[in-house]
């Protein structure tokens, strides 16, 4: 074996790792080079050379970094209500979120003033990965064009009717949607819908349909402020197994065992595998230990590892990742 000439990048060696293939876990290296996974079979065969730099991973698991669609705040910063010291605040939680495997997330803003909206949509950008924090993809827009009767964590008197105008009408409310990936409204109550996500909402499976037909590929937190299903109307979760829906169907689902119960997860990953997307819908209590915190204008108290709006018991994000 020979080493690789100067003008090469630099080849690194995982050794003694687990990797994820053809649906199981096996124990080998694994080689990249210019930020790309390198086929063993070339290096060993056609270069011969050997690695720059190895690391032992004492078998642990390499495998992509998690992608979080739905993130309120975390490690005391709320991405809603801390918009003096919002650029700080993103820095803060791009940086916390390595420690969990998070490499790339959505800032999610919940149900606020116009004004608010403004103000925070000009300090969120998109924004490149690495060892300083995770990537920030885009905002993900919460509200307030939802059902009120599916509110959720989330202040009523905040919630905004939709008057048909479609996308013109969120550019005329929010400002600027330049940085903005994901909007979730309840497609009930417009005639026109923008492409978007499903939720807090009150949706019969017709309605959720045309949405789905008209662009909404996403549905935000699966059975969580959202009609329950049922077998005479299966609601937005019968969009799953709807046949009237594009392919590319997702839906993200908080998986602690708090917001879905575990048989309710694995009927949604048995109905529709390939669309399921975890995501956390973690608060700025994320990192933190009990007692009264917030989630946009709301106070939410922490007690035995659960979130709930004060003095109620309804819940209102997550606490670990």
């Amino acid at each position: 074996m020979r080493r690789r000439h100067d003008s090469q990048p630099k080849l690194y060696q995982f050794r003694k790792c687990r990797l994820l293939r053809d649906g199981k876990i096996i124990r080998d290296d694994l080689w990249i080079r210019d930020g790309k996974i390198i086929d063993p079979r070339k290096i060993f065969w056609e270069e011969q050379v050997k690695a720059d730099v190895q690391i032992d991973c004492n078998n642990l698991i390499i495998c992509p970094g998690f992608i979080d669609l739905q993130i309120n705040g975390g490690f005391g910063v709320d991405f809603s209500s801390d918009i003096d010291s919002l650029e700080d605040g993103l820095l803060t939680v791009a940086k916390g979120l390595l420690q969990f495997g998070v490499t790339s997330f959505c800032p999610t803003i919940v149900t606020s003033s116009q004004e608010s909206y403004n103000k925070i949509l000009k300090k969120i950008k998109r924004t490149p990965g690495g060892l300083s924090g995770a990537e920030i993809l885009g905002v993900h827009l919460e509200g307030p064009f939802i059902n009120p009767n599916m509110k959720g964590a989330h202040k009523e008197h905040l919630i905004q009717e939709i008057r048909g105008k479609g996308i013109q009408e969120m550019e005329d409310f929010y400002g600027s949607l330049n940085n903005v990936s994901i909007i979730t409204l309840a497609p009930e109550l417009a005639e026109k819908i923008c492409k978007q996500s499903n939720s807090h909402s009150a949706a019969n499976e017709e309605i959720a349909e045309k949405a789905a037909a008209s662009g909404a590929t996403f549905i935000t937190h699966l059975f969580n402020a959202m009609l329950p299903f049922h077998h005479r109307d299966p609601g937005i979760v019968g969009l799953l197994t709807s046949y009237d829906i594009p392919k590319l169907m997702f839906y993200g689902l908080i998986a602690d065992g708090i917001h879905t119960h575990p048989t309710a997860t694995r009927i949604a990953h048995r109905s529709h595998p390939c669309g399921l997307v975890l995501v956390t819908d973690a608060m700025a209590a994320l990192g933190l230990p009990p007692g009264l915190h917030k989630l946009g204008p709301m106070q939410v108290e922490i007690d035995h590892g659960k979130a709930t709006l004060k003095g109620t018991n309804t819940l209102a994000g997550r606490l670990d990742v």
